[in-house]
Order: structure tokens, then sequence, then C-alpha cells
């Protein structure tokens, strides 16, 4: 939050420019570089970089108009201006901060458009204390603002929670620890912004704190954008109109005779890689064939834990099936018993009881 005063300090007056200039160049980066520079390996979602690019323009933007009201317009009427300048921060920088959270989320297209909605009767809260020259008005522009987080917040729990279904359907097992990391970091961002706006810091001490913790964004978007992989499944992929022939040779030498569908968070990129095939065409390979990429592993995975469990049922040493899943590349059991239920048309349970009773 920009206060006039701050001018008479060059120290801050610099560092506040720097993060308006810091936050241009991110967004720029985001927008017009084709590869990541952070993690040269991962495909970052194009999507994702397009509303970061948007958060971190807007967050410059706030830098401009707090300094043009506070110098150029309404320089003489300190509630009015504050007025406005909150109303364009909490229009634009918040809802886009939330935006960019939900396409962290790729397994489906969310609507975004009911939280700008949801920001609507800020307007009319700022116009209320505008007209009355009532400073109450910045007031419950906060507390407005606060129960919308708050909401959002629990919405985004909830979104994550089907996140985790969706990706153990589509990618084995997989499982974004980043995007709860994301979460919690901007829960604690929005901790900090509380404790500056309700004036727990006074004086420039605020100031300079509201700056430091701009480029703390900046730096975890940047991080945070370029280090999370695309995900997309056959379903979203274009089939390619050719298939290559070798797709089926290169997956029995490269994941099943090397066992890498014992690899954790193995995703449909990795394994192209390995193959050194397209993902499009791996995708369209796995739609041809019927299945999805999610089957493919489950399967060698389950096959593989058959083996395991007859190779040390008569051992001395007890093994469990949960210790066995995890060796045979499933990191969740609940996976594991809902992929092995689905193949084996019965439980882990009533399997190994009849195995034991083959003996």
């Amino acid at each position: 939050m920009y206060e006039y005063e701050g001018l008479g300090n060059v120290l801050y007056t610099m560092l506040y420019g720097a993060a308006a200039m810091a936050a241009i160049m991110a967004g720029l980066y985001l927008l017009l570089r084709r590869h990541n520079a952070i993690a040269p390996q991962i495909i970052s979602p194009k999507l994702l970089r397009r509303w970061a690019a948007a958060f971190l323009f807007a967050t410059a933007a706030s830098h401009v108009w707090w300094t043009v009201l506070g110098t150029v317009w309404l320089v003489n009427d300190r509630l009015v201006r504050n007025i406005i300048n909150l109303l364009l921060d909490r229009l634009t920088f918040m809802p886009l901060m939330m935006v960019m959270l939900l396409r962290m989320l790729q397994d489906r297209k969310r609507k975004v458009w009911p939280i700008f909605v949801a920001l609507t009767p800020l307007v009319g809260i700022a116009v209320w204390g505008i007209v009355n020259h009532d400073d109450r008005a910045g007031a419950a522009i906060e507390y407005y603002m606060r129960l919308v987080c708050i909401f959002y917040i629990l919405y985004y729990i909830h979104a994550l929670w089907q996140y985790n279904h969706w990706l153990r359907d589509n990618f084995a097992d997989l499982q974004h620890k980043e995007v709860w990391q994301s979460l919690m970091f901007i829960a604690c961002i929005l901790f900090v912004y509380s404790a500056y706006s309700l004036w727990f810091f006074v004086g420039m001490t605020s100031e300079f704190l509201a700056q430091v913790n701009t480029f703390i964004i900046i730096g975890f978007i940047l991080w945070r954008v370029e280090t999370l992989q695309t995900l997309e499944t056959y379903e979203d992929s274009k089939a390619a109109a050719y298939i290559p022939d070798s797709i089926g040779a290169l997956l029995k030498e490269h994941c099943e005779d090397t066992l890498l569908y014992l690899q954790h968070d193995l995703t449909l990129q990795h394994l192209s890689l390995a193959i050194g095939k397209n993902r499009t065409y791996l995708g369209a390979y796995f739609t041809q064939q019927g299945i999805t990429y999610n089957a493919y592993i489950n399967r060698l995975r389950i096959e593989h834990f058959v083996r395991l469990y007859n190779e040390t049922k008569d051992s001395i040493q007890p093994i469990t099936a949960k210790k066995l899943a995890q060796q045979s590349g499933f990191r969740s059991y609940i996976t594991f018993s809902s992929a092995f239920k689905h193949f084996m048309g019965t439980t882990v349970t009533e399997w190994m009881k009849n195995a034991n009773a083959k003996v």
C-alpha cells in the first residue's frame, strides 16, 4: 500500500520502483519465453503462464496507480485516494491470484468468472464511501475481501481433493504436492497481507514489508510456473494421423523389460521421453488400444505384485500387501486396492486367501 509520505525516503522509493520493474520483467518473461530457464526439462502449462503474467502486470499496475493518485491526483484527499486504490487492487491482482491457483489444477477447465462476480459488491461499497466521504468504506472493503478469501480457500481445498482423484485415475498414482504447497504459500502471503493492512506494523515498516512481500511473490510465481509439469491425458491430446508401429515394441523394451513402471510419479511425459516418442503419439496409441495410460501402468504394477507375492508367500519373513504394493510402484495403498479390484475382479484380501488355499 503506497503512502504519500514514503516519497521522502530515497531507499523506499528505489525499492518501490524496483518491485514494479521486477513484476513487469517477470510478466514479459512468462509471456515471451518459450522454454523454461529454471527447469528446462519441464513443459509448464501455457494457460498458467498467461494468467501468472496477467497477475504480475496487475501487481506492477498497482504500484503505478498508488503513485499517480498520491502525487498527481487526489493528493490532498487521502480518504478517497485510499478507497479508490484499495478497490483497484481488490478487483485486479487479488482475483488474478485466485484464478492463477485454479489454473494449476489441470484436470478440467474450471470457470473463473464467479471469482470476479463475487467481488462486484466492492464497487458499491467504494461508491458509498466516496459519496459520503466515510472512512468506514475502506474497512468494509477489507472485511468483505477476507470473507471472499476464506470462502475461496475452502473451495480450493475441495477442488484439490477432486484433483487428487483425477490424478490417480489418469496418471497412475501421481500426486502434485506442488499445488498443495502453492496453497500454503498463498495462505502465508494472505496472513502477512492481513497483518500489514490491519496496521500491526506502523509507519515505513509496513511500507518496506509490502515491497519485500512483492519480491517474494514474484520469485515464487516464476519458480512455481516453471516447475509445474503440464499434464495431458489421451482425451486432451489430438490423436495424430500417423501412429508409429514401433510404440508397442518400445514400451516393452523401455518400460516393461526395464521395470520402469515401478518408478513412482511416472507420468505420460516421462514415459514418452523414455521411449523417445512424442507424448501425443503415445496418448493416441493408448486410445487406439482402447485403454488409458493409467490402466496400462497399473496393469503392469498389479502383475508385478502378483509375481512378488507368489515368490514370497512361502517365505519365513512376514509380508504385507502394503509393502508389496509399494515395491510394485504404488505409493498409495488406496490407489493399489482400487486398481487391484478393477483388474483382478476381487479384493486384495480375498485374492491372497485364495492364493494361499491353493498351496
